[in-house]
């Protein structure tokens, strides 16, 4: 019986050969929201360091124990972040993927000013124009690398959710050109259900959950 962490290795390292490119381009950041520690110790064990997490209290909770054991450990925040617990990410974080407006963008500038640590940022888009996701309009995006290059931010990338329910295809492809058109490397793209489409697109990034923890009820 393989490890469904083994399976999806080798999934993202046949589509990144499809695309012309190498497993190692791609970052596996395993998605460990609501999943207690004694489910993530098997992928530890199997060698997986990079998690995602959507709360930062759900993180502090968890990750400290971890990674008293396991120092490598590289966190991630893949879910929406309030401004006012912008020092707490920055304290506990690798990296966030989730800067979507000007107020966040100041409130994190400050929280690593203080903590005199820069935390590589991706911005979210909001690609599909969904009212009730999070992500900066396309038209806004511009604005808001701007403000972050000057505010000293480390903005990495871009990161987008398509729309639920459609072919992600194309939104992908519209992530990858605009990272492309404002020269940044990274792209957080592609879930369980679409990350070999996404990695194909130019996925340096993907979030997967279900497909190495099982659907949570």
């Amino acid at each position: 019986m393989h490890h469904p962490l083994e399976e999806t290795r080798a999934r993202i390292a046949h589509a990144a050969s499809i695309a012309g490119r190498q497993a190692g381009d791609v970052t596996l950041v395993a998605v460990s929201k609501t999943h207690p520690a004694e489910a993530i110790e098997p992928l530890l064990a199997a060698g997986q360091r990079v998690f995602g997490e959507n709360r930062v209290q759900e993180a502090q909770a968890k990750w400290p124990a971890l990674r008293e054991r396991y120092p490598d450990i590289e966190l991630h925040l893949v879910g929406q972040l309030q401004s006012n617990k912008a020092e707490d990410a920055v304290a506990l974080f690798d990296c966030i993927h989730s800067v979507d407006r000007p107020s966040l963008v100041s409130a994190l500038a400050k929280a690593m000013d203080k903590a005199g640590r820069r935390v590589p940022c991706f911005v979210q888009v909001n690609i599909g124009a969904e009212e009730q996701k999070g992500g900066c309009a396309i038209a806004e995006l511009p604005a808001l690398l701007e403000q972050a290059r000057a505010a000293d931010l480390p903005v990495v990338g871009l990161m987008c959710v398509p729309p639920a329910g459609i072919e992600a295809a194309p939104f992908f492809a519209l992530l990858d050109k605009l990272a492309r058109d404002h020269g940044l490397p990274g792209r957080s793209m592609g879930m369980s259900d679409d990350f070999e489409t996404a990695i194909m697109l130019g996925a340096t990034h993907v979030r997967i959950g279900s497909a190495l923890f099982g659907a949570r009820g």
